[in-house]
């Protein structure tokens, strides 16, 4: 049992839950610090919340002495700028105040730093030049550091450009011929845990690995179309005849993407993710090799270990589903208020008429509900409040049934079944409801 403790930074996102099991597993102290929690992250009273990009320098010096980090591993990242997500904040600025707080710590601490693989010169995106100047802070501050740039990381479980790449996997659709020949080295996230686990059993003060710099990844080049080929095999879908997408349309799907992180969704198709795409991953893990004789795993041992299970599969095939499932909801909610209120008023009104309802209360309710549909579009559109809005459609739909049961029950039989049609859209809403979640 090592009597070293480890500090992990993002212990909710992808690398960073991973790394923080797998390191208590090896025997490590690991403190998981994270923004947020789901319940089911909260394996240990050492996963704690704190709104970390929030503290300054001292209040993380202080955290530090508190926790008695010994090594800290920087797992934050985030692709793009949009509500609550901030490049430069989170891979430049918070890096700046944790750098002062080692100093003004008073403790011998590593900091292990998770960032990109690739040169400066290729940089194109804030998400790439922040996390290079993150980088360059580092490596000016004197600390005992590593920076690990891990390649195209493959963990067990799925969220962003990973569920992707299973998603293509499991349509039978690929990227275009561009795309798919891009150079793509992946690495096994056990592997970026085993280093870890490794720099933190050496000595604050061994010379030889007080500021290094290493590629994570499988030696032997491979390209995109290489990867979803070998989930295409986890999933049985390798035979399948395979459309290619045009090149245009993943340039719009990244534009529609950008509008969803707008809203604040994290959809894994956004300009960022599609030019990150496009620049390819690849690097050079010799020293990384020499230096720790981990031995990188292959593609076909990370992924081909084991045939996808029946949960794997559906993750798959409904993670491109659920964009159009939410996307779907907020038209019908939207269109069919803005139908009722500037398109067919009258007819929407006379149904009320019809019905013996009093004229005072005719256009109130009308124009009333009109502007509920609506609302409630709006508010699933939005990833915030996105739940209160598919509760509310679900509770407005039950609503509309019930009520045209009690006050015109002849619209149940209406020859195009409108009414009838409620039921469906409620079980969809319910879906949506259930795959809400990204983690």
């Amino acid at each position: 049992m090592s009597e070293r403790t480890i500090l992990v930074l993002g212990a909710s996102g992808l690398i960073g839950r991973f790394v923080t099991d797998d390191l208590r597993a090896r025997g490590f102290r690991v403190v998981g610090l994270a923004r947020s929690l789901l319940p089911a992250q909260r394996m240990s009273p050492l996963d704690i919340e704190l709104p970390i990009l929030s503290l300054d320098a001292a209040a993380l010096a202080r955290l530090l002495r508190e926790r008695e980090a010994d090594v800290v591993v920087n797992c934050l990242g985030v692709l793009q700028d949009g509500p609550g997500s901030d490049t430069g904040a989170v891979h430049r600025d918070f890096v700046t105040r944790l750098l002062a707080a080692i100093g003004e710590s008073g403790r011998a601490i590593r900091l292990v730093h998770i960032s990109i693989p690739g040169t400066a010169e290729a940089d194109r995106t804030a998400f790439a030049t922040t996390k290079r100047e993150a980088e360059r802070l580092i490596a000016a501050s004197g600390i005992s550091h590593a920076v690990l740039r891990p390649g195209f990381v493959v963990v067990p479980s799925a969220y962003g450009g990973s569920a992707m790449l299973r998603a293509l996997a499991a349509f039978p659709l690929d990227l275009p011929a561009k795309e798919m020949a891009t150079p793509f080295q992946p690495v096994a996230v056990e592997d970026i845990s085993a280093t870890i686990a490794w720099l933190a059993t050496r000595d604050i003060g061994d010379a030889a690995v007080t500021a290094m710099s290493w590629d994570l990844m499988q030696a032997e080049p491979v390209t995109m179309a290489a990867v979803i080929g070998q989930f295409r095999r986890a999933f049985g879908t390798s035979g399948w005849l395979r459309i290619a997408v045009p090149a245009f349309m993943l340039d719009l799907g990244a534009k529609i993407g950008d509008l969803a992180n707008a809203l604040g969704w994290m959809p894994p198709m956004r300009s960022t993710a599609i030019a990150e795409l496009r620049r390819g991953v690849t690097g050079n893990p010799a020293a990384w090799i020499a230096a720790t004789g981990i031995t990188p795993k292959t593609l076909v041992e990370t992924i081909g270990r084991h045939p996808a299970t029946v949960q794997d599969k559906w993750f798959a095939r409904l993670f491109l589903i659920k964009a159009l499932i939410f996307a779907s909801l907020v038209a019908f909610w939207l269109v069919s208020g803005c139908i009722a209120l500037f398109v067919s008023y009258r007819a929407a009104a006379g149904i009320l008429t019809a019905h013996n309802f009093p004229p005072a209360l005719v256009d109130p309710i009308t124009i009333g509900t009109s502007l509920m549909d609506m609302s409630i579009g709006v508010l699933i559109a939005v990833r915030r409040t996105a739940a209160i809005g598919l509760a509310a459609g679900i509770m407005a739909s039950l609503g509309y049934m019930v009520g045209a049961a009690i006050l015109t029950p002849d619209l149940w039989i209406e020859p195009l079944g409108a009414l009838v049609k409620t039921g469906p859209a409620i079980v969809l809403m319910l879906v949506a409801l259930l795959m809400l979640d990204n983690r």
